[in-house]
Parts: C-alpha cells; sequence; structure tokens
C-alpha cells in the first residue's frame, strides 16, 4: 500500500496552492484529478485586491495580496512558464461623481497603492468613455492554460498525479488516518470548487453555485492592452482576441453556454465599445461562493480526516495562496482557523 501525508483531490488554483505549501513544509502527497476543467479554467484570470463597483478594498486584500504575488513569481520560475503578467485595469468612469468617489477613495491608507489619483484621458476612439478612466494598480493576468497545463505536467513527471475520478465510496476511514484504494494518509483534503456539491461528505447548504459565463469575441480595432472594466470586463488574451463578462447566475450548476448570457453580455459590450467585432467563442464556469463571502476551510466533526478548501468565489486567484498556508498551519501545527473562514460556522 502506498502511504503519503496527504490526498488532495482537484487541481484547481486550491489544489495547486496546496501542493506548494505541503512540498515547503516537506509533506508528502498525491494529487487525483480527472482533467475536467474546472473554475479555474473557465475564470477570465483577473487578479484584482479591489471591488470596482464600491471602490474598495477585497476583504483582507493588504495580506492576501502581496503573499499572492510571492507565490505567481516563484511558481513562474519553477515551471518555466508566463503565469503571471501585471496588466493595469482601467475603470470606466460613467460620470464626475464617479470621478469624486474615486478621488476620495485613492486617499485612503488601504486602498493607496491600488488605485492611482491620476485620471486618464480616453484616446482611443473604440471605447466610449468621455469622463475618462481610473487606472487599478497591483493586477496581473493569470494564465490560466499555461498554470493548469504547466502544473499538471509537473506533477506527472514527479509521480504526484493520480489522474482519473475520485470514488468516494471507496473510502475507508480509521481512527488516524483514511484508506483511498491502496492510498493510505492521514488526511484526505477536497478542493473540488463547484464539484463538491457531489460529495457525499459535504454540507450542501454551505456553498452556492454561482454560474458565470464570458464570450470570446475578435476585434482588430480594439487595440487594448490593459483590462477594460465598464459594465462588464473585456480582457485581453491576444492575437486580436478578447473576453468579455462574466454573468453571474446563482444556485446554478451547469456548465453550458447560454443564448440568454451571451445576449446579455453583448448588450453591455456595445454600450461602451462602438468598433466591430466577430464572436468566436463562449465559455461558462461555476464559482463556488457563500452566503457570507468568506471561504470554507477544515473538517466537520463526524469526519475529522476529510478536510474542505473551498469557497474561494471570484477572488481564488489572491485568496488561495495564503489559505493553503493558513490550513496546513491548522493541520500540521495545531494553529486554529479564523472562525470566519472555518467550514464548521456554516453548519452550527
Amino acid at each position: 500500500m502506498k502511504q503519503v501525508d496527504y490526498i488532495i483531490v482537484g487541481l484547481g488554483i486550491a489544489g495547486i496552492s496546496l501542493c506548494e505549501q505541503l512540498q515547503k513544509k516537506g509533506k508528502s502527497f498525491i494529487m487525483i484529478d480527472n482533467g475536467t476543467e474546472g473554475s479555474t479554467a473557465k475564470s477570465g484570470g483577473v487578479f484584482n485586491p479591489t471591488v470596482l463597483k464600491r471602490f474598495t478594498a477585497a476583504w483582507n486584500a493588504s495580506a492576501f495580496f502581496p503573499f499572492a504575488v510571492n507565490f505567481y513569481t516563484d511558481l513562474s520560475e519553477k515551471l518555466k512558464q508566463k503565469i503571471y503578467t501585471e496588466t493595469p485595469i482601467l475603470r470606466i468612469f460613467r460620470n464626475v461623481e464617479e470621478q469624486n468617489n474615486w478621488s476620495v477613495a485613492s486617499d485612503k491608507r488601504e486602498l493607496q497603492q491600488f488605485l492611482s489619483s491620476v485620471f486618464i484621458k480616453n484616446t482611443n476612439p473604440s471605447i466610449n468613455a468621455p469622463f475618462g478612466f481610473g487606472k487599478v494598480l497591483g493586477t496581473a493576468q493569470i494564465h490560466t492554460n499555461n498554470l493548469l497545463l504547466g502544473y499538471r505536467n509537473y506533477l506527472n513527471d514527479e509521480d504526484f498525479l493520480l489522474p482519473e475520478d475520485f470514488h468516494y465510496e471507496t473510502i475507508e476511514q480509521r481512527e488516524n488516518s483514511v484508506v483511498y484504494k491502496n492510498i493510505s494518509a492521514k488526511k484526505i483534503i477536497f478542493a473540488e470548487g463547484a464539484k463538491v456539491v457531489d460529495n457525499p461528505f459535504f454540507p450542501k447548504q454551505a456553498v452556492i453555485g454561482n454560474k458565470g459565463e464570458y464570450v470570446i469575441i475578435k476585434a482588430p480595432d480594439l487595440n487594448l492592452d490593459e483590462f477594460l472594466k465598464g459594465p462588464m470586463y473585456i480582457i485581453p488574451i491576444g492575437n486580436q482576441q478578447y473576453k468579455v463578462g462574466a454573468t453571474y447566475s446563482r444556485d446554478d450548476y451547469s456548465t453550458e453556454p447560454t443564448e440568454v448570457a451571451k445576449e446579455e453580455i453583448l448588450t453591455k459590450l456595445k454600450t461602451f465599445i462602438n468598433c466591430p467585432f466577430e464572436i468566436v467563442g463562449q465559455t461558462a464556469g461555476v464559482r463556488p461562493t457563500t452566503k457570507d463571502h468568506r471561504p470554507l476551510l477544515g473538517s466537520l466533526e463526524e469526519n475529522p480526516n476529510l478536510i474542505f478548501f473551498n469557497g474561494l468565489g471570484s477572488r481564488g486567484f489572491m485568496m488561495a495562496p495564503l489559505l493553503s498556508e493558513i490550513l496546513l498551519k491548522y493541520l500540521e501545527d495545531d494553529v486554529p482557523l479564523p472562525q470566519e473562514m472555518d467550514i464548521q460556522r456554516m453548519v452550527l
């Protein structure tokens, strides 16, 4: 029987972050993943420490942000892949009031490093922005294809990957260990994203599926290198192509693109660009969100050796690196989980 410290289920940003933390601690593990694309693969790859609807910092951004930057920088070097590219966000101002609100926000200590106080005049004839833009700093594009394929290849080369479906019914729980098929481990960590609703050990009420869809367009005249944030994001992906989105559909776990979402995206897109474009694709994924917009870490009393790392929502790229360290300190060093992150808050 193969013995490891941990079995990890799910190769998205949560699972990758866990693998990196385990290796830093010198712990052995096996990753089980069937290769099906999840929310990490389907996301826009926007690394953003701010909430641009309200001009505020994202929850705990001052802690998550620097940790994540170092994480992606190190991972890029390790995999010899372009994973993290600093890319500013241009947020379209709709009126003078938004300009004033931005000025106030950019003076706040927690936002000074993220919101530039200098307004940018629009010089792009393909964009409708008569009041100009605010520039968000510290933002980046996560190249999800390079991240997922690069890390999958790395795990496979190191014999850390078991590329198959996970079969919950074969779990055998013991007092201080858990056995899965021919693998014995101290714990199993489920980092499954929205797929966790199919996990019989997970409390279904703890997570909310939030389906997001993107339309991919080709627009040769747009000439945009930055992220553009209007009613939707426009995300450059190369070869004059852009991802536009995303939509939000709560309690929806389906992954098929819909005509309704496409029409919503295109209607909003046409309000802030005026150049011709061609639709070349559409994609959909499901974000694992929670009612209180906080992550789900830890175990439930009835299954102490089954651990969950979930509920990262749309901020997974920023939160996952530090959250994985917090989770491993809980598992290895008995450091209590912050109550606002502990999964047990959802079942008490």
